[in-house]
């Protein structure tokens, strides 16, 4: 079993019987998060690129919890620099932590932190407590997403809704026939005005097409 906090923006926490797994944790800024970023505990951080909106609050979460960070390689390299323990990967990489697994995918966006290159963006699948979740990042829809479904059995997908830097909504529901994920959770809508999308009009959509949706309320948490 693993229970799930969506913090908005693309920060999710997933907690399994022993660790406590933070997603691009951009708190700090994010007028949808519920918490305050020194409240929360983390054994490990998945980065999925560089942005501001995306590291957040990594560094200082991982000097305080010593959690590791888990990124692209150039990414990793750049959270090392700021003196925190990472572990770099490359895209279609995989890699077996205490957890489960993590392999990063494919992504088309850009990635930079405070105008340093950091590496490809990327998706991330992770496997934990016999479950997998697929984090698309940032990314526009992709062909390639029908491999990953076929390679993976997805049981949640968080997939960016908010339009202008990612998928918009109709991408993301091709998204989720793609990818035929059990669970779709909307990500990256209404932080701000240019990416302000509406989560139930997505799901909606994606139960037209026999699918199933959830939309986790901000500070709201799922189990599977």
């Amino acid at each position: 079993m693993i229970k799930i906090t969506y913090h908005g923006h693309s920060a999710v926490e997933i907690k399994t019987e022993k660790h406590n797994i933070l997603i691009d944790p951009f708190i700090t800024g994010n007028k949808h998060a519920r918490i305050k970023h020194s409240d929360l505990k983390a054994d490990f951080i998945v980065l999925t690129h560089g942005h501001e909106d995306h590291v957040g609050d990594t560094v200082e979460i991982a000097k305080r919890t010593n959690a590791t960070v888990i990124a692209v390689h150039e990414l990793s390299n750049l959270m090392i620099s700021n003196g925190l323990n990472s572990h770099g990967m490359g895209i279609g990489g995989s890699r077996q932590f205490p957890f489960g697994t993590v392999k990063y995918t494919i992504a088309h966006h850009s990635s930079s932190y405070s105008g340093v290159y950091t590496g490809n963006p990327a998706g991330v699948i992770i496997t934990a407590s016999g479950k997998t979740i697929y984090h698309a990042g940032d990314t526009c829809l992709f062909l390639d997403m029908k491999l990953i479904g076929e390679m993976h059995s997805i049981d949640l997908a968080f997939l960016p809704i908010g339009d202008n830097y990612t998928m918009g909504i109709d991408d993301a529901v091709k998204a989720v026939e793609f990818l035929n994920c059990k669970i779709a959770v909307p990500v990256h809508f209404g932080t701000f005005d240019v990416i302000d999308t509406d989560p139930n009009e997505f799901k909606r959509k994606v139960e037209s097409i026999g699918r199933k949706c959830e939309v986790i309320p901000f500070g709201g948490e799922l189990t599977i």
